[in-house]
């Protein structure tokens, strides 16, 4: 009877630990942020949007993910389809809204949001149907040192590309 109980006791004990220890890992560990404009939305908001705004540069007013760094185009890049895939993407990720997500324009700028569906099945956001990204070169809001480069160009909040890319560089992923 006495090994009864304390075998009792010691499951009772383990089954305390265990719930202990798996809670105390959900809770404490915080879900990391990615500073990207593909991941900018809080974890714990699925159903939040991802808002795109508006800011003043060098090459005029250009759309800038929730993070606030620029957001650029692609001049291979169709409505219904992104060229930027695998270490294109890498360099340039686009801006994708999870499942549940919305996206939405701060208040003052204008155009039309779409998405579409990527090859790797994520959902990236459109402007006005250019599909958007981001640039990992791009490490302060109001850097624009993606302009031209392998065929991209600043998202102006006009809707129109910046300038035209230069022809050499162009698709060099």
């Amino acid at each position: 009877m006495l090994t009864t109980r304390r075998f009792a006791g010691l499951l009772i004990a383990s089954l305390a630990l265990v719930a202990a220890c798996s809670s105390g890992s959900a809770t404490s560990a915080p879900a990391a942020a990615t500073p990207t404009p593909a991941a900018s939305a809080p974890a714990s908001a699925a159903a939040s949007n991802v808002t795109i705004g508006m800011a003043s540069t060098s090459l005029g007013a250009v759309l800038v993910g929730p993070n606030g760094t620029t957001l650029y185009i692609h001049a291979g890049d169709s409505a219904t389809s992104s060229t930027c895939n695998g270490a294109c993407a890498s360099a340039w990720p686009p801006l994708v809204v999870a499942s549940g997500q919305t996206a939405a324009l701060a208040s003052g700028v204008s155009g039309t949001l779409g998405t579409l569906t990527r090859a790797d099945g994520t959902v990236q956001v459109t402007f006005d149907g250019r599909p958007l990204y981001g640039w990992q070169g791009d490490k302060a809001p109001g850097d624009t040192t993606g302009q031209n480069v392998n065929g991209f160009t600043v998202a102006l909040a006009s809707g129109a590309p910046a300038a035209s890319p230069s022809s050499s560089g162009y698709g060099g992923y």
